[in-house]
């Protein structure tokens, strides 16, 4: 996307050559008229005021952030980031349909000292940015820092990520990465401690943009290799691109494909398949202590001896032998029968 961009400048700087001076100025005031741009209703305001904020040439529906920021001037950017803006008391805008907005914003005081713009950002939708000048009553003033002059800087290798997952990622944690490219400065000032601006989209979705410092100087004419940290939310997967932007301009985007995390769903099956299976087994277990006892009483168990079987028929009665017909004696073997008495 970059080189597609600084191929289109080319070709159109080198057909303003090629016109007629007339037609050269008509088309270059023709594109000037097609780039954003802000107004302020006053350029001076103290603290607890409230000035309004209106544009133009913006792209329609686009989001855009409006903030007060300190160590900034127009053409050199914001110093340090956001870092050096008021972000408590900024506010949003939506761009109408004609590409134009306006809203209040009050007046505070930056974190750090002026010269002080007003920051006109676009979040969504459209990702250029202008500044306007803006002085804050009362707030104190500094030169801006010599050595942390934007330069210019450009791409002079292909970016790559490096880095790996460990396990936790395959369990959901967040995806880390760093993307590392080869910057080199074609300005005439040293670029020290440079703010970037990393940023990830996925999808149709528009990048959400992290800043990151990178720790370094990059004198005029030199180059330098560029390591910065990428990060995704915890979860994330599937295509992204990564998007690196300094000076309000992309610099390099970079696709990473990111697997999906399959050990929480493979945590997910065994939990409900655990889950069910446990409760199953406590719920038996109190229907086992809960539920009546269905077996008959046993008599006790004489200890040493098998006790014979007891039967609830009753005993039945010889008919021929009663308690009466026992006699009181037996025969003895010497007594005569008597058989044959009369």
């Amino acid at each position: 996307m970059t080189h597609l961009r600084t191929a289109a400048g080319a070709l159109l700087a080198a057909l303003l050559l090629a016109l007629p001076p007339a037609t050269a100025t008509a088309v270059a005031a023709a594109t000037a008229a097609e780039a954003p741009r802000v107004a302020l209703s006053r350029t001076e305001g103290g603290k607890g005021g409230e000035i309004t904020v209106s544009g133009s040439g913006w792209k329609p529906g686009a989001l855009l952030m409006l903030l007060i920021c300190g160590q900034a001037a127009p053409g050199k950017g914001v110093i340090g980031g956001t870092n050096s803006c008021a972000n408590t008391d900024g506010r949003a805008a939506t761009v109408d349909a004609k590409g134009a907005f306006s809203r209040k914003l009050p007046v505070a005081e930056p974190p750090v000292p002026c010269p002080c713009v007003v920051h006109v950002a676009g979040v969504t939708g459209q990702q250029d940015s202008v500044d306007a000048a803006f002085t804050v009553a009362g707030h104190p003033t500094a030169p801006l820092p010599e050595a942390s002059g934007t330069g210019r800087l450009v791409v002079l290798t292909s970016a790559r990520l490096e880095g790996s997952s460990g396990v936790l990622v395959w369990f959901g944690a967040p995806a880390r990465r760093e993307i590392v490219v080869t910057l080199g400065n074609l300005g005439q000032t040293t670029v020290r401690d440079p703010v970037f601006e990393v940023g990830t989209s996925h999808g149709v979705f528009a990048p959400q943009y992290e800043e990151r410092q990178w720790r370094g100087a990059i004198e005029p004419g030199r180059k330098a290799l560029v390591k910065l940290p990428v990060e995704l939310t915890a979860g994330a997967h599937g295509d992204y691109q990564v998007s690196v932007r300094y000076g309000g301009k992309v610099l390099v985007e970079q696709p990473w494909g990111v697997g999906r995390p399959w050990g929480v769903t493979v945590f997910w099956v065994l939990l409900a398949v655990v889950v069910p299976a446990a409760l199953f087994r406590i719920g038996m277990a109190v229907v086992d202590r809960v539920r009546p006892e269905a077996r008959t009483p046993r008599r006790p168990r004489a200890r040493g001896r098998t006790p014979a079987p007891v039967s609830d028929e009753p005993t039945a009665v010889l008919p021929w032998f009663t308690p009466d017909s026992v006699p009181d004696s037996a025969p003895s073997e010497t007594s005569p029968t008597t058989k044959g008495q009369a």
